[in-house]
């Protein structure tokens, strides 16, 4: 292993038992990393069991409670409270990261003009994948969906469970938003995708890059290989991107979804529909069906999030957060986001 030249901690947040030989093996794979972290810090969200044996069994690793409210956000808010790094590392409690993982982040992230990078986070199925399920769609999964590029590319939001973020970032704007993304095994998401953009709104000169190269397998269990999971996970990010627009603006929280809409589904319906006819390909007509469909509860999860206004009174501003103890929040009012 080489030598760590920067100053890292990597959070790692969970929440169930049902993930504890996931979570291990987490945990094994960043000790094996060709550029180690200063330190590994692993959160557990409100479950004493849980918290007791990961205290009992990971002596080499900093274990803390969620003390704030039951989340995704407030987890991670407290791991960030807690670590000492410059460069703050996120890595889902189900996932493995490939050996040069943090080293190919950091390769990316220590220039000046970076905010954070994001990584490739590739499916590892449990079970048979579904004939149906379109790799555009791998999002549903929490994975990173298709095409790949081949070298680093600036995008609009790293995805949040694979990602090194520059601890000045949680300094000048805060942390993740509370009442945004998953509590417990809900289906909600999009807190990095709206810290991200808080972020360049108060920096608009500088970037987030996704680094292809930088790997992390993530666990797909087969209840979430079938169509309702599917179609319900759908619905549940229209919620949150109708909740995400209304904290920081339609232009920017639907920027890349644009592309997405216009270009890469109508794209991917036009060739599976094409191979069906041409190749009397069941599979692929079903996966044009599957994209159709993804996207009809999309859009109407948009639509009820949109119009409904009682779920933003649970959001707050991160600088009216509760921190934990070291937390550095931004004092300078200009940076604070307007709710909507």
């Amino acid at each position: 292993m080489t030598s760590t030249t920067c100053n890292l901690s990597v959070i790692i947040c969970a929440y169930t038992l049902e993930r504890w030989h996931d979570l291990e093996a987490a945990v094994a794979s960043l000790h094996q990393q060709t550029q180690q972290a200063n330190e590994i810090i692993l959160v557990i969200d409100h479950n004493t069991h849980l918290f007791d044996l990961a205290k009992k069994m990971f002596l080499d690793i900093i274990v803390a409670e969620n003390k704030g409210m039951p989340g995704l956000s407030s987890a991670r808010n407290t791991g960030i409270g807690l670590a000492n790094g410059e460069y703050i590392i996120f890595l889902d409690d189900d996932a493995e990261a490939e050996p040069d993982w943090l080293e190919r982040l950091m390769n990316c992230c220590v220039a000046p003009h970076v905010l954070g990078v994001g990584g490739t986070v590739l499916p590892r199925w449990q079970g048979e994948k579904p004939r149906w399920f379109p790799p555009e769609f791998y999002w549903v999964v929490g994975c990173t969906y298709h095409p790949l590029p081949q070298s680093p590319v600036i995008v609009r939001n790293p995805y949040g469970g694979c990602a090194c973020i520059k601890r000045e970032v949680f300094q000048k704007i805060g942390g993740f938003r509370e009442g945004i993304g998953r509590v417990g095994p809900n289906s909600m998401g999009g807190e990095e995708t709206e810290l991200s953009i808080r972020a360049m709104q108060r920096w608009p000169e500088k970037v987030f890059l996704y680094e292809p190269r930088a790997l992390i397998h993530h666990r797909i269990p087969d209840k979430r290989t079938r169509l309702s999971y599917f179609l319900t996970r759908c619905y549940a990010e229209g919620l949150s991107k109708a909740m995400i627009s209304k904290c920081v603006g339609i232009k920017d929280s639907l920027s890349s979804e644009r592309m997405y809409t216009l270009y890469t589904l109508p794209r991917s319906i036009l060739k599976n529909t094409g191979m069906a006819v041409m190749y009397r390909d069941l599979a692929s007509l079903l996966r044009a069906g599957a994209i159709m469909l993804g996207f009809a509860m999309t859009i109407a999860g948009y639509l009820r999030g949109y119009v409904q206004r009682s779920p933003l009174q649970s959001i707050t501003s991160p600088a009216q957060q509760t921190q934990p103890s070291g937390y550095l929040i931004a004092s300078d009012d200009s940076t604070q986001t307007q709710i909507f």
